[in-house]
């Protein structure tokens, strides 16, 4: 007697950066006979490979991977043209019989893929008038006000920045609501098991030490400056990504590039700290652990949890 393959259903790999994320999504599309979804908003850029930790197609095990390399470095990141392309790509393999594999860090692009999540359009005027008022008074005294209309908001962003108070003070003009309102719930568009990978912290910062040290030896700062002659540093988003903005102040003398390194080192362990939290968050989101000692067993674990019916 043979049992019923299981219905193919969307995954999400998510946790933070370092983790483990990508390989984990091969081996479950191999196993299930997937292809993996990007999630990942910095591997959308075209070029911008080793900074990003983007698998080279050797390193795919003839899995198919989708919404990598779309979009030029001067393109400015829309979460909502992510969620069109990648239910796009959702939908046509779920009706070819076929297992999406999200795998990424991006919280707000995971859950804009799998859940009913509407993006508040753009107004040109509102988005020219705040940045102008961003370069003249700067992000903290935007803050100010974001926090003053929207506590929930003001809390969940950094006063550092700055294009996520534009935005946030925007969509709070074009729809008379607080920014917090068009954030996600949890009702998802798709039936989707989602897979947290766990690495405790003092772990997954030598993880991080040890990437970014790979990185500059793999050749990263060349590929910021190629980066940088097709237009990176005019880029709103690619421009600020981890490793690339810290090499984009080295070129241009505003530090050293051993201080680069060290700041990309601080920066990415302060960044997966928060993209802990986001995913923590979500109480759909089934955690393993992902630790070297649990290294072996993470593969199988995942595949049990996918293979048998689990509750959110």
């Amino acid at each position: 007697m043979t049992s019923t393959p299981p219905t193919p259903r969307v995954i999400a790999v998510v946790g933070p950066t370092a983790a483990g994320k990508s390989d984990l999504g091969v081996f479950l599309a191999e196993r299930l006979g997937g292809e993996v979804v990007n999630a990942d908003s910095m591997q959308l850029y075209r070029g911008m490979d080793i900074g990003t930790a983007k698998l080279a197609p050797g390193e795919r095990g003839g899995v198919p991977h989708h919404l990598l390399d779309i979009w030029d470095v001067t393109v400015t990141a829309s979460v909502a043209e992510y969620q069109r392309l990648a239910r796009e790509r959702i939908d046509a393999l779920l009706a070819a019989g076929r297992w999406p594999v999200l795998v990424g860090g991006s919280g707000l692009y995971v859950r804009g893929a799998v859940d009913n999540l509407e993006f508040p359009g753009t107004d040109p005027g509102i988005r020219a008038r705040l940045e102008e008022e961003l370069a003249l008074r700067g992000s903290g005294a935007l803050h100010a006000r974001l926090a003053a209309a929207d506590p929930g908001a003001g809390r969940a962003i950094l006063p550092s920045n700055g294009r996520r108070i534009v935005r946030a003070l925007e969509v709070i003009e074009i729809t008379g609501r607080p920014f917090t309102a068009n954030l996600p719930g949890h009702d998802s568009v798709y039936d989707t098991v989602q897979i947290g990978v766990d690495v405790a912290r003092p772990e997954l910062a030598e993880r991080i030490a040890h990437r970014v040290d790979r990185m500059w030896d793999a050749g990263l700062v060349e590929e910021v400056r190629a980066l940088e002659a097709r237009g990176l540093r005019e880029g709103r988003t690619a421009s600020r990504a981890l490793g690339y903005q810290q090499v984009l102040a080295a070129l241009a003398g505003e530090c050293t590039l051993e201080e680069a390194r060290a700041e990309t080192v601080r920066a990415t362990k302060r960044f997966a700290r928060r993209q802990d939290s986001w995913f923590r968050r979500d109480p759909r989101v089934h955690w393993l652990s992902g630790g070297v000692a649990d290294r072996t067993e993470l593969p199988q674990l995942a595949l049990s949890l996918v293979e048998r019916p689990v509750t959110a």
